[in-house]
């Protein structure tokens, strides 16, 4: 896809996303073809539409698609996804809402499910990494125009050095994670210990930047009137789904232990 058709498809799906979510962002992401995309193109459509969902904070089931599409699974249907402390989840169709702590998002526990082929765990926990990275972005913009805007002491407190501080910790963490989902792409990440990392470092950004961007907008950031906090309890749900970053890191280091050696997962 050439770049100026992938920006017309990156602008039409962000203003669909803007004006809907829940069901009726499952219904126009059909309208626009997104299974055929995924078939088609996933290493475009993924990054894409999963962003796109983080920085405009809609919701919609399309993991669903992507984990069953990478198990060879009949699409429609609704998996049990791991998440972090031993339990199950599913994420169904719809715009109910089943999780106390982000409301919007339709997840429910469930007893048990069976382990997730290593193909689509992996594929699952890039789209999360790409919806986190979304959602870390959004937090950034909101605290960085808080920080062009806000005046104490007769200065912007963009020009006070901690803020300044903060914000730059929080792009190199997103910039960081970015590049890591990047570098995991198949076909290099065979056993999926590269998507492993990614999800974890884009965890691991997400919380940075929720803890950043908070102490940028002070008081502000608490109330829910503000949308930050939309943004952070996102995060800490996607951190959660299919493996915690302190989760993943506990189990990469397993994993590099049993190997006996640290594999080249990028090439540089």
């Amino acid at each position: 896809m050439d770049p100026e058709a992938l920006r017309m498809l990156a602008d039409s799906l962000r203003t669909t996303m803007t004006a809907a979510s829940g069901a009726k962002l499952d219904a126009a992401l059909s309208e626009v073809g997104w299974r055929d995309m995924l078939d088609e193109i996933p290493d475009i459509a993924i990054p894409l539409v999963f962003r796109l969902l983080g920085e405009t904070g809609a919701h919609a089931s399309v993991l669903n698609d992507v984990v069953l599409s990478a198990a060879g699974a009949a699409a429609g249907g609704t998996p049990p996804l791991p998440f972090a402390g031993g339990r199950w989840v599913q994420w169904e169709p719809g715009d109910g809402s089943g999780s106390a702590l982000d409301g919007e998002l339709p997840i429910h526990h469930v007893a048990h499910g069976d382990p997730l082929p290593r193909a689509a765990l992996a594929t699952g926990r890039r789209a999360v990494g790409w919806w986190l990275v979304g959602s870390s972005r959004a937090m950034l913009s909101l605290a960085r125009q808080h920080a062009l805007d806000r005046v104490q002491f007769g200065r912007h407190i963009s020009s006070f050095q901690a803020i300044r501080h903060r914000l730059s910790e929080t792009l190199v963490a997103i910039e960081g994670a970015e590049a890591t989902l990047a570098a995991a792409a198949p076909p290099d990440d065979a056993d999926g210990l590269a998507a492993l990392l990614a999800k974890a470092a884009a965890g691991q950004a997400a919380l940075t930047a929720a803890r950043h961007c908070q102490q940028v907008l002070g008081g502000i950031g608490f109330t829910a009137e503000h949308p930050l906090h939309r943004h952070v309890k996102r995060s800490l749900l996607l951190d959660a789904l299919l493996g915690s970053s302190r989760e993943l890191t506990r189990e990469a280091g397993t994993i590099l232990r049993a190997k006996g050696f640290a594999p080249r997962l990028a090439q540089l």
